[in-house]
């Protein structure tokens, strides 16, 4: 008997734990948030939340990535959902246009410096991946810590005076130290936001909880050979199937100064709406991009939240409360990760105690 998927449109829908393996270790930051202990790093030091794409890597299986969703006929993948109707879950505009969610989500937490890599822009993407995404993305800075004594840091874009082939000759000899120079150096803090766009070299320093927003791919383009644990990487990991030379094409060799570097990718997240009861701030919006957006609610009471003709993400970075919506009311928690499709006229958030929610969207 044919499911009939196009009837949990109108219900929040919650995700199970969807941790994906990855290159680099980390994790406990999310064990804290999820509120599971011990809290552990490790392979999995990442969260995907309500994806549907899958996990690019060897010997990994099949469907890893793909988000699975609790609903009153038991456990689905919301990329089935989604194929059931199109225009129901995703709204008209994003169904015709993409066909997909068009977005993918992120908690991650590293435990360790990530590789030194670059995300493909919309250009490259298609020209040389047959892909109608890049990966455009961004961070969202919730926790730090340090790890061995070191500050939580990130590498984003090159210094003035880098060249293609300095690059490449960096790349070759495998001189970690002489590209991570080459990289301008950031200190963050909780609170922190910057965008991230297809072309621009970066790293993840460890001790970094984030949440990262971007474009429905995982392709990403590494430099480096060995991660800094010791793991040795794949040519596909390295490459995406591309070659060495390819890959050298995908970064974009327009390097700044360290203020040109903050003025471009830096964001500076503004009061949109505030009560009493709530504080509403847009983070990453159309201004920065117009492959996703992402706002924070600061809520001690209620506020709701009109349809506006597409899905959106609910995230609960902390607090517990109850939701709203068709009539009926659920509730939410510190650790949930929440679907609204775009069926859904409003939704109404009531807190029980205070809740930190963050609100993820498709693109424009």
């Amino acid at each position: 008997m044919k499911n009939n998927f196009e009837q949990y449109a109108s219900i929040p829908l919650k995700q199970y734990s969807n941790r994906v393996w990855r290159t680099y270790e980390g994790g406990a930051l999310i064990d804290k948030w999820k509120q599971v202990t011990p809290e552990v790093d490790g392979s999995m030091p990442e969260e995907w939340i309500m994806s549907t794409v899958t996990a690019r890597g060897n010997g990994r299986p099949e469907n890893e990535g793909l988000s699975l969703v609790e609903t009153p006929s038991g456990t689905h993948s919301l990329k089935e959902l989604v194929a059931s109707n199109k225009e129901l879950y995703l709204g008209k505009a994003l169904a015709d246009k993409f066909g997909t969610t068009g977005v993918l989500i992120k908690m991650l937490d590293s435990k360790e410096r990530l590789t030194i890599q670059v995300h493909p822009d919309k250009n490259y993407a298609r020209t040389m991946l047959n892909s109608a995404f890049g990966k455009t993305e961004s961070w969202y800075v919730l926790n730090k810590r340090e790890v061995n004594g070191e500050k939580s840091v990130i590498y984003m874009g090159f210094k003035e005076g880098v060249t293609k082939e300095q690059w490449e000759t960096l790349f070759v000899n495998q001189d970690i130290e002489g590209m991570l120079g080459c990289l301008h150096k950031i200190e963050v803090n909780p609170g922190d936001a910057y965008m991230i766009y297809g072309g621009v070299p970066h790293a993840i320093g460890s001790g970094c909880f984030l949440m990262e927003v971007q474009e429905p791919t995982d392709y990403t383009m590494r430099v480096e050979k060995i991660t800094p644990a010791g793991l040795e990487i794949s040519d596909e990991l390295i490459h995406q199937g591309v070659g060495e030379q390819n890959m050298l094409d995908c970064f974009h060799y327009d390097g700044c100064s360290y203020e040109e570097a903050l003025k471009r990718w830096k964001v500076s997240p503004k009061t949109i709406d505030s009560s009493d009861t709530h504080t509403l701030n847009t983070i990453f919006n159309e201004t920065h991009t117009d492959c996703f957006g992402l706002s924070e609610l600061d809520l001690n009471g209620e506020h709701s939240i009109k349809a506006n003709g597409s899905f959106f993400v609910a995230v609960i970075y902390f607090g517990e409360g109850s939701i709203t919506c068709g009539g009926k009311e659920y509730s939410f928690s510190q650790g949930d990760e929440i679907f609204f499709s775009a069926a859904i006229d409003e939704v109404v958030f009531t807190s029980k105690i205070e809740s930190k929610i963050l609100l993820c969207y498709p693109p424009k």
